[in-house]
């Protein structure tokens, strides 16, 4: 098995997890079900690993695309000590506060702590 198959195996309840935080976070925001909004998944993510600045280990750093136009929605990266962060982007109008705008939604922590929240610009008439 390559280090790269072992470590997408390993972080893969995590990272599970962490799109279920992430698609949490953009259903809270109230998007209409018609607005068929991508979701990140696990799965569907590009997997490489990446080398730790500090620690000179790799980290999994999962990429997620458009499938149309190839552009970048998200990524997550697990780290060498544990911990992870992501992101994902919405970049749509808030769908119930008209003076702010959804960039996206990111997650941080651990796998005992998963903490997550939108990303939001306010709009200036």
């Amino acid at each position: 098995m390559s280090d790269l198959t072992a470590q997408i195996t390993a972080n893969r309840s995590l990272g599970e997890a962490v799109c279920q935080r992430l698609s949490a976070e953009i259903d809270k925001l109230g998007f209409a079900a018609s607005e068929a909004l991508p979701y990140p998944q696990y799965d569907e993510a590009r997997f490489e690993l990446v080398k730790d600045p500090y620690t000179g280990g790799h980290n999994l750093a999962c990429h997620w695309f458009n499938h149309a136009n190839k552009q970048r929605l998200g990524k997550l990266q697990f780290n060498s000590d544990g911990s992870f962060y992501a992101e994902f982007d919405v970049v749509k109008p808030h769908p119930r506060k008209s003076q702010w705008f959804v960039e996206g939604v990111t997650a941080w922590g651990q796998a005992d702590n998963i903490k997550a929240e939108a990303k939001l610009l306010p709009l200036t008439p």
